[in-house]
């Protein structure tokens, strides 16, 4: 399944949108039983009557808790990331969302419960914080009658979905249903607008905007620390989203107009396929001729990706290679996933390219790998 993303993926730009949930729980009543006695039974009832008030009032309150509270907004964004215009609910209780880096960002803002429906990968990843038994869909061909049906008050899509050239929502917005585009993002700025879009139309601007400083606190620390690195002391490094073998030779990189390219220039590091734009495809002839110190792989499909790699014939001369320097990101669905949590991947990254300018950089938002 992941394969077929990284297709996908390969032939847009990597990016996802987002899931929601709701949640509903039942309470018991207990049968009293009545004593031959009279008075006992007069007496019985009068405390059954009692006992089933009391039942009634604790299972209105659990519907009540489980039923979230509609969030009141007293403004909203006009027009989503891909221009077009939206209106958004003033009240907001059910969410759709339809790629793993919006559900993670929601979730981040306490809005969980929110979530009434998410794209399979969102459930794949997210699925232990969401509602139990949330249905999901297919980010490529969401099944819009059923999206429909379940209502909800605004649904967040990734542009990966409009890969094929068709709204695949079309449906949902005759429905009358908002549909906020958030396009793949290319760039950093670009997923803190993310961020900022989605708190804004969730009443959580607070909150984004707070995730939001605290990444751009962590990049300047970044590019200040980055700062010390000389010309000289600069490394080429060469992301991978695959490790080339015989079934499958290709290797993918990132280019110039990518976040993760963005990334690996802002660590005072070159990218090896700087030089171009997308996600380049490269043979191995390419790779070696490149001669990289550093490679960085994502590699989720190829056991030990690492020894693989540096086993590979040809590949005996290659500075990386012959000094040990190939990593399999830990976080590399972080990586790939475009929202506050790829400064997370970038502060793991900077520790394998240069691991002592960047010995004391910490991860503002401590991420165990998912």
């Amino acid at each position: 399944m992941k394969k077929k993303l990284l297709s996908v993926m390969m032939a847009t730009t990597l990016s996802f949108t987002m899931l929601v949930g709701c949640a509903s729980s039942d309470s018991k009543k207990e049968d009293e039983a009545v004593s031959e006695n009279s008075d006992d039974a007069a007496s019985k009832a009068s405390d059954e009557a009692d006992t089933a008030a009391s039942n009634a009032q604790e299972e209105s309150s659990e519907e009540e808790t489980a039923a979230v509270e509609a969030i009141v907004l007293s403004e909203a964004p006009a027009t989503d990331l891909a221009g077009n215009e939206i209106t958004v609910p003033t009240e907001i209780d059910a969410i759709v969302s339809m790629s793993p880096s919006s559900t993670r960002l929601l979730i981040d803002l306490g809005l969980s419960d929110y979530i009434v429906a998410c794209d399979t990968y969102s459930y794949e990843y997210y699925g232990d914080d969401l509602v139990a038994d949330v249905p999901q869909y297919d980010m490529m061909a969401p099944d819009q009658e059923s999206i429909v049906a379940l209502n909800p008050d605004i649904i967040f899509t990734t542009g990966m979905s409009y890969a094929t050239g068709s709204d695949v929502y079309a449906s949902v917005r005759e429905a009358g249903i908002c549909v906020a585009d958030i396009p793949s993002a290319s760039s950093l700025e670009e997923i803190g607008e993310s961020i900022t879009f989605i708190g804004a139309c969730t009443g959580t601007s607070e909150e984004a905007e707070l995730i939001v400083e605290e990444m751009n606190d962590t990049l300047a620390q970044i590019e200040e620390l980055a700062s010390t690195i000389s010309d000289d002391e600069k490394k080429t490094v060469l992301y991978e989203t695959n490790t080339p073998t015989a079934d499958y030779p290709t290797i993918y990189s990132a280019g110039s107009d990518t976040y993760i390219g963005e990334m690996i220039e802002k660590l005072g590091a070159i990218n090896a396929t700087g030089d171009q734009e997308g996600w380049p495809s490269l043979t191995e002839e390419d790779a070696i001729a490149i001669n990289p110190d550093v490679i960085i792989s994502t590699d989720m499909f190829t056991p030990d990706a690492v020894d693989t790699h540096l086993a590979l014939s040809g590949w005996e001369n290659v500075t990386a290679v012959a000094n040990g320097d190939v990593y399999l990101m830990e976080l590399s669905n972080e990586l790939n996933q475009p929202n506050q949590h790829v400064v997370s991947a970038m502060v793991e990254m900077a520790k394998y390219i240069y691991p002592d300018v960047f010995a004391d950089l910490e991860d503002p938002f401590a991420v165990i790998a998912r």
